[in-house]
Formats: structure tokens, sequence, C-alpha cells
């Protein structure tokens, strides 16, 4: 059975940490375990047939991105950007990998997570920019309500750090963005539509 044909996930006890990949610290699992899936990165790009497509070569042949000065930043800037996050507002840096409760194949690495004591999950997204937002960018949005989809989470934390030519610009700003059930099944449904060109091209 190829991966993209994997069954729906049994019944778990624990609302995460029982749907957890990879912790991610092995960059090579992480790696080998998100290639098997949908991840949030994946359904961010998804808006239109054309991007459907795309995303199905880029997740079949890989990306000729390799990677530039403002994604090194964004690396580099991470942990700190995280270390204010933890100590602000109480969310856990994190780099695992989850599967959806309903789906093996539905994957997501947020940048933040904590559970509550009532069982509340939150999230965090980290992210640079050399812009000043007005709103928050749309593919952002689809990576976070994703991400909240994978994780049974209500609510996340999107961070994000302003620079000029790579000198941080105060501290971050963030916004609390809410879960979206509308926004999550049409992405969903995007994310079938992705899976089955994906069966299509390996049949």
């Amino acid at each position: 059975m190829r991966s993209w044909e994997t069954g729906s996930v049994p019944e778990l006890l624990a609302p995460h940490l029982t749907r957890m990949v990879t912790d991610g610290t092995d960059r090579m699992a992480w790696m080998r375990a998100r290639a098997r899936g949908i991840t949030a990165t994946d359904v961010a790009k998804l808006s239109t047939p054309r991007s459907i497509e795309a995303a199905a070569h880029e997740k079949l042949h890989g990306s000729r991105f390799g990677g530039n000065a403002y994604t090194d930043h964004g690396k580099a800037r991470e942990p700190e950007i995280a270390a204010w996050v933890q100590r602000e507002h109480r969310i856990d840096p994190s780099q695992a990998l989850f599967h959806a409760e309903g789906d093996l194949r539905h994957l997501a690495t947020p940048d933040g997570l904590s559970c509550r004591e009532d069982g509340t999950i939150l999230l965090a997204e980290i992210k640079t920019t050399n812009k000043v937002w007005r709103s928050i960018p749309r593919n952002y949005l689809r990576q976070i309500w994703w991400q909240q989809y994978v994780l049974g989470a209500d609510r996340t934390l999107m961070v994000w750090e302003r620079h000029e030519n790579f000198v941080p610009v105060g501290e971050p700003e963030y916004r609390w963005i809410e879960r979206d059930e509308n926004e999550i099944e049409h992405l969903v449904h995007l994310a079938g539509k992705l899976i089955d060109v994906l069966i299509a091209r390996t049949s």
C-alpha cells in the first residue's frame, strides 16, 4: 500500500501526544516523515487547481528553492523569538511532527505547543518579515488553520518579528488566530485533491 493510500487512525487515548510521528530531534527522520504526508507548508500553497498541480510536482520531485538570506535570517531568529513566546505567553518551543486524528497523511509541525491544565491546546507560529503587516498573509492563515485541525487546537498565537536589512526592529508583534471550521473543511478538501493527484501520478 502506498503512503498516500494509508487508512484512518484508530481511536487514541491522548489527544495529541499519542499522535506524535517524530519529536523532530532527528532531522532526517522528520523530513522522511513529512515527505509521506500533506503538511501545513504544503497546504499553505493550495488555493487554485494550478497550485494543487504545482504542489504535487514539488512533493514528488522536490523543490528547486534551496533557501536565501531571508530564510537563513528566519532560521537564525526563530529560537530567539520562540524564547520570547515562551516567556511572554507560556507556549513552549516545539519541533515535533504530528498527524491528525482521522488521517495519518495529514501532518503538522507547529513552532510552539502547550497543553494547559484543562486540556486546552495552544499553538504558536513564528515568522520574520521585512514588511509592515496590516493583516496576516493568507498563506500563513492556511498554515495555521491546518495546524489547528491536526493538533485539535482552537487558538494560535501568530508571532512575527520585523527586520530592516536583517536587523530586528523592536519586539515581536503578535495576534491570536481563532479556529475556523469552514476554512479547515476547505483545506481538508484541497488536501484530498492533492492526494488524488499524487496517487494518480504514482500508480
